[in-house]
């Protein structure tokens, strides 16, 4: 069974960043409000945070639903673990998501700074340092036959990018605009020489970029 490396729901600015500068406990995106990268996928009927009825149908929906079907593990870097950078100085804190992430799969961190797995609820985080390639291959062998997520950020999914090991991408443009930060692709044009690419607007008025192999 062909087990697929995808990157989904992954959100960029209009400049093509996947977040500001000054990322930190408090602000995980840095200088941009959250709110407005992820508006589309927040009004949606099926944005799992929902708390109140309602909320949007259609394409934004659709991709939000898409989120974990057929997902075995995910990759991600450390960035998106958390805000700490060199060695770890707090193993008590784990991650952003409290004690219900939303992965409900094995998760595996990139770090060059190793700790001891851990288990919350139905997520269990691995630290490891190995190049993409191994990382996936651990990954494929931990997700049970089903695709791989690479859930950024930015610099991660560039690595893997740059080793040729994504299969399929779902990028959501916002019409924020950043200036600076960590940045995706000053174009995605850039992979045309290996992806294939569909551009679908949104009434939302994010952009929606399908990639998938050539």
């Amino acid at each position: 069974m062909n087990q697929l490396l995808r990157v989904q729901n992954f959100n960029v600015s209009r400049d093509g960043f996947g977040a500001g500068e000054n990322q930190s406990l408090e602000r995980p995106f840095g200088d941009v409000d959250p709110g407005d990268m992820f508006a589309w996928a927040g009004a949606t009927a099926s944005w799992p945070m929902r708390t109140d009825p309602g909320g949007s149908r259609g394409l934004d929906d659709y991709f939000t639903r898409d989120y974990a079907r057929n997902i075995g593990a995910e990759i991600m870097g450390r960035n998106k673990f958390g805000p700490q950078r060199g060695p770890w100085h707090d193993h008590e804190w784990r991650g952003w998501w409290g004690d219900e992430p939303p992965f409900r799969t094995p998760v595996f961190v990139l770090t060059h700074h190793e700790r001891p797995s851990f288990t919350l609820s139905d997520t269990t985080f691995h630290f490891v340092d190995d190049d993409p390639a191994t990382v996936l291959e651990q990954a494929r062998d931990a997700a049970g036959g089903k695709d791989v997520r690479l859930g950024g950020g930015a610099t991660t999914i560039r690595q893997f990018l740059d080793a040729d090991l994504v299969d399929t991408m779902h990028v959501a443009v916002s019409q924020v605009e950043l200036g600076s930060g960590v940045q995706l692709w000053k174009s995605p044009d850039e992979l045309l020489d290996r992806f294939h690419l569909d551009v679908v607007p949104s009434p939302s008025g994010v952009t929606h970029h399908l990639f998938w192999r050539r």
